[in-house]
């Protein structure tokens, strides 16, 4: 009896010591589920995070890829504008350049001719002066001015006060001057009369205008009909008192406006017709 009361105080300290070892294998367990639980938390919470932050950095990096693209067209878009840019202003370039050139090429020419004819002009002057080289200075003069040869004949070479006969010395003086002109066909001829401006006395002109016309056609006749000039070559103009080279307040001045200009001028066909050419 004694023997069995000691197995069961034996058994039910057995079953205790199982009981105490078994709920601290649980609380332990417990305890890991909960840290396990913790950590998985955790761990759900930080994916969610990086969930997050993926969608966020895959949304920037849309984003950047969009930024990247539009500038990358804005980039190839600009280039072909630049580039058809260029293409036109080296077009339009070229033809200014070519235009140029046009006009550089003109304007020699027009400079050859210019200075050909200034030649022709000089030479025709040395020839009218070699002509005329027996005549007093206070009798005639001639110069060049503004491209033409001016021949300038006093009054008192070529008539009398008041007339438009040409004296014998003045005939003289055409002709040699024709005997030049009729050599050189290319130059055109303007007569211009010249008086002072004292008022005429009525009689066979009307005034110092007429008698400057008529002085200018008798100078004409005698170079187309007493020479060979051709009178196509010729025009008479008279222009009175209204052009003097001098004033006439004085004797000596009032002389020296009595004159009669003979305009020598150089055909001008072939600068015209280079100008009409070129328009």
């Amino acid at each position: 009896m004694k023997k069995i009361k000691v197995a069961f105080a034996f058994l039910a300290v057995l079953v205790l010591v199982s009981s105490c070892v078994a709920k601290k294998k649980f609380l332990q367990s417990e305890k890991s589920r909960m840290n396990a639980q913790d950590s998985l938390k955790m761990f759900v919470a930080k994916a969610g995070m990086l969930e997050e932050d993926t969608t966020q950095l895959g949304i920037r990096f849309r984003t950047l890829m969009n930024e990247k693209n539009f500038l990358e067209e804005s980039s190839s878009s600009e280039k072909q504008y630049l580039s058809s840019e260029l293409t036109s202003k080296g077009k339009e370039l070229a033809q200014k350049e070519k235009l140029l050139q046009e006009r550089e090429k003109r304007l020699q020419e027009l400079q050859d001719i210019i200075a050909k004819q200034d030649q022709a002009v000089n030479e025709l002057r040395n020839k009218v002066t070699k002509a005329l080289v027996g005549f007093k200075g206070d009798e005639l003069t001639v110069e060049m001015k503004n491209g033409k040869v001016y021949v300038s004949l006093a009054e008192k070479l070529l008539f009398k006060s008041g007339s438009a006969a040409v004296d014998p010395k003045g005939k003289e003086a055409l002709g040699k001057l024709a005997a030049v002109l009729e050599k050189n066909p290319d130059i055109d001829i303007m007569i211009e009369g010249h008086t002072d401006n004292v008022p005429l006395i009525p009689g066979k002109f009307d005034d110092n205008w007429d008698l400057s016309v008529s002085r200018a056609t008798s100078i004409v006749r005698i170079l187309t009909e007493d020479n060979k000039v051709e009178p196509k070559r010729v025009i008479a103009a008279g222009r009175g008192e209204f052009v003097p080279v001098v004033a006439n307040d004085t004797a000596e001045g009032k002389s020296r406006n009595r004159r009669t200009e003979i305009i020598l001028s150089p055909k001008l066909d072939e600068l015209f017709q280079l100008l009409d050419t070129k328009k």
